[in-house]
């Protein structure tokens, strides 16, 4: 259950040649109880299994100063038994049920969610309402899951090579707001001194039914379903949603740089981080940089891959494409362009910018070629169809774009709209990654020093 224990890999590009796109059906049926609480339901009748998600409005942006890890220390709370249930008792049922369960913590949302036999569908719905009721908040409970969480910690960022690289040390440099800026896996001293009043408060704040999406996706009867929600999560009490801060920020008007030294890289490496248009506002432009990402470093073929690694060999590694953590589509405004590679001691982390600047100087110049626009469209679809082929993942991202986008519905439109992106749209999308208003982030190998 780390702060992205399901996040959603970082999924291909677009591009013309408007030929119709293929696109599986996922019809989306919706209500909303008196408490609020917005429901997806997702028919699937030959999957045989059951997909039960809530989406909760809140994650690393809205967790207050003084108080950094704290979206995702509550998500392990909530994990540690209920008022009806005892700890562990949770993962008892969904185990024995022959199912699997989880949650995550993304920069606006946390997720929760079990996967089941179609025939324990009662049961899950159950296990989210009761959790939503009343978790089991106590300073025993507290004082355990910060420990488990400063482990995780020193497992997946202190003590491993690249850790927290670039989504935790590459926001500083970019954003000026705490909200933006944090570190949202948390600082020890503020996790240490969290208090079961400060978890008490942050579950009546941001954990109430209408601040949350239930999503039921799979082998499932719309009426039937609908009958259990209401049974099941209608007596939660209802309060207020919280009102939700807008997070923007000015972009940058000048370069800026910082080094982050890692004792355990064993090669250099650098991130360029460049604010992208608003997803929610501006899908449309927002795409765009999808499918810019997509031909910069997508597959061996890709510009970047080509000529920064094959052919020049500067860099060991290179990536491109919006998302910090969870790739595209995964976060409100604002959202973050990133340009990452690991390169060898011996080539200078200007000279690999240079190189990939002169790739995407050629895209703001003249766009993609048609060719390479349409296998661009075609990986990245293929790549959305494939990862939402499964009930988990499916159910996962219907409820993440209903809660980010008002529209489920985007799961089935947005590969039409990666196919129509054009040329020149792509061509846009580069002009914009302006090397003078980029945040650069420099690694350096720590050993020795």
């Amino acid at each position: 259950m780390s702060p992205t224990a399901t996040a959603r890999s970082r999924r291909p590009a677009a591009g013309p040649r408007r030929t119709r796109t293929a696109v599986p059906a996922h019809p989306v049926h919706r209500l909303r109880l008196d408490n609020g609480l917005r429901v997806v339901l997702a028919p699937d009748s030959g999957s045989a299994v059951v997909g039960v998600a809530v989406h909760y409005d809140v994650g690393f942006r809205s967790e207050p100063e003084g108080r950094t890890g704290f979206a995702h220390l509550f998500e392990h709370l909530m994990f540690q038994g209920s008022e009806s249930l005892p700890k562990l008792e949770h993962f008892r049922l969904v185990q024995s049920s022959g199912g699997v369960f989880n949650g995550s913590t993304h920069t606006d949302y946390t997720d929760y969610y079990e996967v089941l036999p179609s025939a324990a569908l009662e049961r899950g719905l159950f296990l989210e309402a009761d959790r939503m009721r009343a978790p089991r908040i106590t300073a025993e409970n507290l004082a355990n899951q910060v420990d488990v969480v400063s482990e995780e910690i020193r497992l997946n960022v202190l003590n491993r090579p690249y850790g927290g690289f670039p989504w935790i040390h590459l926001p500083p440099v970019l954003f000026h707001t705490f909200a933006n800026a944090h570190n949202g896996y948390g600082d020890f001293v503020d996790l240490q001194a969290a208090t079961v009043a400060d978890c008490a408060d942050f579950f009546e704040r941001y954990y109430t039914p209408a601040n949350a999406v239930l999503t039921v996706c799979g082998d499932l009867d719309v009426d039937r379903t609908s009958e259990l929600v209401a049974a099941h999560f209608g007596d939660v009490p209802s309060r207020p949603a919280p009102d939700r801060p807008a997070f923007g920020e000015p972009w940058p008007d000048a370069r800026r740089e910082a080094e982050h030294v890692d004792p355990h890289a064993p090669l250099p490496a650098l991130a360029l981080g460049w604010r992208l248009p608003d997803p929610v506002a501006d899908l449309p432009g927002y795409l765009a940089s999808v499918v810019l990402g997509e031909i910069l470093s997508d597959g061996e073929s890709s510009r970047l891959q080509r000529t920064v690694v094959a052919e020049s060999g500067l860099a060991t590694e290179i990536w491109a494409g919006p998302g910090l953590m969870g790739g595209p589509l995964d976060a409100r405004d604002p959202d973050v362009f990133v340009l990452g590679a690991v390169h060898t001691p011996d080539t200078a982390a200007d000279t690999v910018i240079d190189a990939a600047a002169a790739e995407i100087a050629d895209l703001a110049a003249s766009g993609p070629d048609p060719d390479e626009l349409h296998r661009a469209a075609a990986r990245w679809n293929s790549s959305l169809f494939r990862e939402n082929d499964g009930i988990s993942a499916r159910t996962l991202s219907l409820g993440a774009l209903e809660l980010l986008h008002g529209r489920a519905e985007l799961l089935d439109e947005v590969p039409a709209m990666v196919a129509a992106v054009t040329a020149d749209e792509v061509a846009a999308a580069a002009r914009s990654l302006d090397p003078d208003r980029a945040a650069l982030l420099r690694v350096v190998p720590g050993a020795g020093r």
